[in-house]
């Protein structure tokens, strides 16, 4: 009887080898393995098929905190965590807690550091991957970083020169454009 139960699980529910096949996964014609871009290195095609692996199995849920994690938009899960806590993270327009279930399709947008990252979940994974990696798991609709702007070079200083003088100083912030805006503040002090 339970081999009857056995060859019934190999063929209802699974592409031959036993392993259950994800609905959304796209399959190839006449293998019933997940397709795999071909422009892919052979290297990050074989990471991407492990984080897979790895990923959660069907039914189970990726927290939002732990997904931006894993897919390098912030450094630190607690990080994560406390972006959504404080606003920063939204999903689908809408603010999130860090225990919010994402989803494939998802839109992300992640504020750091004066720049945000919009993105659209491809893939769920929940452990930490290489960025060749990370890269596949989402597509990144992010604008432009800002250009940097050509700031003048912070002048050094010789080595054993010692601290500057009062001129030296005055000259130093009048090359980075600071000294209007130091009177003005030396001016308004009670």
């Amino acid at each position: 009887m339970a081999a009857e139960h056995a060859d019934d699980n190999t063929t209802a529910g699974t592409n031959g080898t036993g392993a259950d096949t994800d609905a959304g996964t796209p399959t190839g014609t006449d293998t019933g393995r997940p397709t795999a871009p071909q422009d892919l290195d052979p290297k990050v095609a074989a990471a991407v098929s492990a984080a897979e692996a790895a990923g959660p199995h069907s039914g189970a849920n990726v927290r939002i905190d732990s997904w931006i994690w894993s897919v390098r938009l912030v450094k630190t899960r607690s990080q994560g965590a406390t972006a959504c806590r404080g606003g920063h993270v939204r999903v689908n327009g809408e603010r999130v807690k860090p225990a919010y279930s994402v989803r494939v399709g998802d839109e992300v947008r992640v504020r750091q550091e004066g720049r945000e990252r919009i993105v659209v979940v491809k893939r769920l994974i929940r452990k930490r991957v290489g960025a060749p990696v990370a890269v596949q798991c989402y597509v990144d609709n992010s604008p432009p970083p800002p250009p940097r702007e050509a700031v003048a070079p912070i002048a050094l200083r010789d080595r054993g020169a010692g601290r500057p003088t009062k001129r030296d100083r005055r000259e130093l912030e009048r090359l980075r454009g600071l000294e209007a805006s130091r009177r003005s503040a030396d001016h308004h002090k009670p």
